[in-house]
């Protein structure tokens, strides 16, 4: 028996406006997820993965790769389901700047804000750019950047 086909959950592109805001559940960084990144992405730079060096450095421990944070954050934006099954791709990561770091047992979340919208002549699809800040527990800010998602329209 074949099984019935899985009915969008997500926003179509008309259901995004500017000023909507979008919140994230939190994750918690941990060692494994430094190592697993480092061997993805070939990052093995010692403020990472090296104790005794990150000890003796500005800070004290090892910092999680800036672009793990963001890859964990795109995860969470997903997991809300806002997305689900009406995001046809990432388009654009812009100004992504890295304002404080984010160390092993720290809890991450995200924060999303529709800035723009435009429908893409001839495609079944818009572009929705978002406005994204990362946080940590204690509400300081991590992460701040834009990103373009090409989100599938209604259909007629």
């Amino acid at each position: 028996m074949k099984p019935l086909p899985k009915s969008p959950r997500g926003l179509w592109f008309e259901d995004f406006e500017p000023g909507q805001k979008l919140v994230t559940g939190g994750r918690t960084v941990t060692e494994a997820d430094l190592v697993n990144f480092a061997g993805l992405s070939g990052d093995y730079n010692p403020i990472h993965l090296d104790a005794e060096y990150s000890a003796e450095s500005t800070y004290g421990r090892r910092v999680a790769h800036g672009l793990l944070i963001f890859s964990m954050v795109s995860g969470l934006l997903v997991q809300t389901a806002v997305l689900d099954g009406t995001l046809a791709a990432f388009r654009e990561i812009k100004n992504l700047k890295f304002r404080q770091p984010v160390y092993i047992g720290d809890t991450i979340r995200a924060e999303f804000d529709v800035r723009k919208s435009s429908q893409l002549k001839g495609a079944d699809a818009g572009l929705v750019e978002f406005g994204a800040k990362v946080l940590k527990q204690d509400d300081l800010t991590v992460v701040t950047g834009r990103l373009s998602l090409l989100i599938l329209t209604r259909p007629a």
